[in-house]
């Protein structure tokens, strides 16, 4: 269903209050994106002063400090036209905000946004996603770096929601990992989130991960778990085990969260046997589309799925230039 025709008046760019990371929350209101699209993309769980300074990131890099040989030199300046962004197979959709606030660091302009569908959608091959209505200049010096986020995100959200309607009917979840692009982890993230997903601790700081190196720095499963506990009493803890004996060590430990790492799905099925509900339990490892409903029939809580953000191909999404009406 489209929206009304939104006028985003835009300066083109992220002043120097941006970059300092403010702590207020109405601090995105204060940068270059139309406060509309910065409230569009807090509500998405997105920083805006993030994004606005990754769209900047992206059109610098693929300026090199220049211009835009082709378009300055092929397309009058005051020209105008509406590009569409168009699926080009089906899949779900996720950054159509994103996409917006690149779009909006190029232009020099106000430009016009018609909104056809939303991030999370399901999308058709040869559907519109979204329009928008600017100086010609702009729409292609923006094209690219635009697109390479929005076909990225969408693959994301794609492979995302294949897990998801596997695992449908079960109370599995499918997570992602930190295996994530370096500078693009909350997006990457949202677009999990877009596909139905849910995410994983979003850094080393807002949740503990007891790994097999952890493990042996510290002497023991147990006793990694007892460090944390002791040092932050307060965060959640997932402790990783390799065997039903170190399952048994941590329940009884008091762990929030264990992660089963490599387990069968009948050693799952004993795991979730030997728990009984006092932790949650995640299966990391040798899962695949083909045998993730075994694992999720197990009655673990969670599927960790590194490849959604490491492996995922991207949605093909292109760009189609006509007329403005």
């Amino acid at each position: 269903m489209s929206t009304p025709d939104l006028p985003l008046a835009q300066n083109g760019g992220c002043g120097d209050g941006c970059a300092c990371g403010a702590d207020t929350d109405d601090a995105y209101l204060e940068c270059g994106l139309d406060p509309a699209l910065a409230e569009l993309l807090a509500d998405a769980g997105l920083d805006p002063v993030e994004i606005e300074d990754l769209a900047n990131v992206a059109v610098q890099e693929d300026l090199a400090g220049g211009v835009d040989v082709t378009t300055v030199a092929t397309i009058p300046e005051d020209a105008v036209a509406t590009a569409d962004f168009v699926a080009r197979e089906a899949g779900v959709v996720a950054g159509l905000r994103v996409a917006e606030a690149v779009v909006s660091v190029v232009c020099e302009d106000e430009f016009e946004v018609e909104r056809h569908v939303e991030d999370g959608d399901r999308v058709e091959a040869g559907q519109k996603l979204l329009s928008i209505t600017t100086r010609t200049r702009d729409l292609l010096t923006a094209e690219r770096s635009a697109l390479n986020l929005l076909c990225r995100l969408s693959g994301i959200a794609t492979a995302t929601r294949a897990w998801a309607d596997v695992l449908e009917g079960t109370k599995a979840r499918v997570r992602d990992t930190r295996k994530t692009t370096p500078g693009l982890r909350s997006l990457e993230k949202f677009a999990v989130r877009c596909g139905g997903g849910v995410n994983h601790r979003m850094s080393l700081s807002d949740a503990a991960l007891v790994k097999d190196n952890h493990v042996v720095a510290a002497g023991g499963v147990a006793q990694a778990f007892r460090a944390v506990r002791e040092r932050f009493p307060d965060v959640p803890i997932e402790v990783e085990v390799d065997t039903l004996h170190q399952l048994r060590e941590v329940v009884d430990a008091g762990a929030d969260l264990i992660l089963l790492d490599n387990f069968t799905p009948g050693e799952c099925e004993e795991a979730v046997a030997i728990v009984d509900g006092r932790a949650a339990l995640e299966a990391s490892g040798r899962l695949t589309l083909d045998n993730a409903r075994a694992y999720a029939d197990t009655g673990v809580d969670y599927l960790a799925v590194g490849a959604l953000t490491h492996s995922s191909p991207i949605l093909d999404i292109g760009l189609d230039l006509r007329a403005a009406e």
